[in-house]
């Protein structure tokens, strides 16, 4: 009776088999298949992570983007000539945590067997022409919009994911994006608002230059 309920469970097994089952059954029936190593399925896609590919490929994307934008504007307050080293190591944070989250992101892809594209940007990257001589109060506001549209782009991915959108529903996508995205932007969002309404007030001061100078100086710590 033992053998029979084994038998039974073994052929369900390979009833019930998935697609890489059956490539290595054909690849080691078929000699040229053999020599070609063709093993399509067998990858570590699975969910509905191949329908996301896209919209995680254009979200890594535009953290790099976002990532040079920042350095660019570090870059522009270091040099000699502004010499606002306080806004440079802001700036400079905000670049560097946007890098680890394009390459985290890309990471996280090849986990679940995706592939990162490049070349696959959002079309608003591609048009917008990037003005980066800013003043210091100008330069946070464009920053707390940056980080507030990657925001937004993180739960109209985390929405898709979470089955608000045919064939897309991926409960391990809107994890990950919980854990290692939301929180930390809520906090730089929350920051640079805090920022923009500091600094503001210092400029409409009696003394605006005083004000910036001891704003700066203030980043610096």
């Amino acid at each position: 009776m033992k053998a029979i309920v084994i038998f039974f469970a073994l052929v369900a097994v390979v009833s019930c088999s998935d697609e890489c089952y059956r490539d290595v059954v054909a690849t080691c029936s078929n000699t040229l298949s053999k020599q070609q190593g063709v093993l399509t399925q067998c990858d570590a896609k699975y969910g509905a992570i191949e329908n996301l590919e896209g919209d995680l490929q254009r979200f890594a994307n535009s953290l790099l983007y976002r990532s040079f934008d920042f350095l660019l504007m570090a870059t522009h307050y270091g040099n000699y000539i502004k010499n606002r080293a306080g806004f440079e190591k802001l700036f400079r944070g905000l670049s560097d945590d946007l890098w680890d989250d394009g390459i985290n992101t890309i990471k996280y892809m090849t986990k679940r067997g995706a592939r990162m594209n490049f070349n696959n940007i959002a079309s608003e990257l591609e048009q917008e022409k990037p003005s980066l001589e800013l003043f210091e109060l100008q330069a946070i506001g464009r920053a707390l919009d940056i980080e507030k549209k990657l925001a937004k782009d993180a739960f109209d991915l985390h929405k898709a994911a979470s089955g608000h959108k045919n064939d897309h529903h991926d409960p391990e996508v809107a994890h990950h994006l919980e854990e290692k995205f939301m929180e930390k932007h809520r906090d730089a969002i929350r920051t640079l608002a805090g920022h923009a309404k500091d600094l503001s007030s210092l400029l409409d001061g009696p003394d605006a230059s005083l004000g910036l100078y001891l704003f700066d100086d203030y980043l610096q710590k």
